[in-house]
């Protein structure tokens, strides 16, 4: 396997920042920390380049909040100038990664996406008799470190790259706690690996696809699956053989072990397509794609949030009219037209 180095000038190269800055900024140029940045843009990333330079950069401390829907989870949010040195480093490492991923892991890759996704998995769904559709248990919050560094050095040579890579992984904040043993731990072994990447960064959602590279290819050369798809650690597998299907995972709780992680047990599953299977916010059924019901519900609450903070004043009609609309060009993709068209009659915004 070919490992690469000589990245780290390419990595620092003023140019790459500034392209990270542009990169980093999208969406949100006007929030006040991005405007401090941009002011003294040159300097600031001089300084960067510097501070890299001289391996003396240290990411700043993490933001973090908690959202509940569509489950409880915990979102990092790094300084504005870390996610500049995120974009940096991603722009350089990630054409690398690239070319070995498979055509069918679809998160957080250009050109890929949910939509995308959806089309292969109905197409798969609806061309088998069973699946089993997998995920796997408090994923970020697992990563292991060790495994991931790893990993990564599989693919890279270059001893100043590998150094900023460690400095992002190793300053990680503290996820949600995950408790799990493998064959061969003591007592103390969970406790003393570190684990878990902060989800709200753009190198975490890149080393979740690292991480899970190895196991997409087991399943496809390995396992032999001829149908198979990835979103970010929602998985399936597709058959018409229910016994190859229920070996197959055998198989992957002993790879994903050598991972230390573990699918989910409720949610992981082997079933008949025609009972319909949830994926990406649809019901995925033989003759139809329905919205799922709990998502139907959270987006209608935040449709009368909308309406509410327009009354308000807290929010343009411009933004109303983009957020209705990237929400529409997403219903399109399921059997939604009366849906939408219901919707539609509701949509009044008055300011107060």
């Amino acid at each position: 396997m070919k490992r690469y180095g000589n990245l780290w000038f390419q990595v620092i190269d003023f140019e790459n920042l500034l392209q990270g800055a542009r990169q980093a900024q999208r969406g949100k140029r006007f929030r006040e920390n991005v405007l401090a940045f941009n002011y003294s843009l040159e300097q600031e990333l001089e300084r960067l380049k510097t501070e890299l330079e001289l391996k003396t950069y240290q990411p700043g401390a993490y933001k973090t909040f908690e959202i509940v829907e569509p489950k409880r989870r915990m979102i990092s949010a790094a300084p504005y100038r870390d996610r500049v040195v995120h974009h940096a480093l991603c722009n350089i490492i990630l054409p690398i990664f690239e070319h070995t991923f498979i055509a069918d892991s679809y998160a957080n890759r250009v050109g890929f996406g949910t939509h995308r996704a959806l089309r292969r998995f109905t197409s798969f769904a609806r061309s088998s008799r069973y699946v089993l559709q997998c995920d796997i248990r408090k994923y970020f919050p697992s990563i292991d470190h060790e495994i991931l560094k790893s990993l990564v050095r599989r693919k890279l040579k270059c001893k100043e790259t590998l150094w900023l890579t460690d400095t992002i992984i190793d300053n990680s904040n503290q996820q949600d706690p995950v408790l799990d043993y493998f064959p061969g731990d003591d007592l103390l072994t969970p406790l003393q690996r570190r684990r878990g990447l902060p989800v709200g960064n753009l190198t975490s959602q890149f080393f979740a696809n690292i991480y899970l590279n190895g196991f997409d290819h087991f399943v496809k050369q390995h396992l032999k699956a001829k149908k198979y798809i990835r979103y970010v650690d929602d998985f399936a597998l597709f058959s018409d053989d229910w016994k190859f299907l229920a070996e197959a995972r055998a198989a992957i709780e002993n790879y994903l072990a050598g991972l230390r992680v573990k699918i989910h047990p409720v949610k992981s599953q082997l079933f008949e397509t025609r009972h319909g299977a949830n994926f990406l916010g649809f019901r995925i059924l033989p003759d139809r794609i329905r919205v799922r019901t709990e998502n139907l519900r959270r987006a209608k609450r935040r449709l009368r949030r909308m309406q509410q903070e327009y009354t308000q004043g807290k929010i343009r009609k411009k933004e109303v009219s983009q957020s209705i609309q990237s929400w529409f060009a997403h219903l399109e993709h399921g059997d939604t037209w009366r849906l939408r068209q219901q919707i539609f009659a509701t949509l009044v915004f008055t300011r107060g």
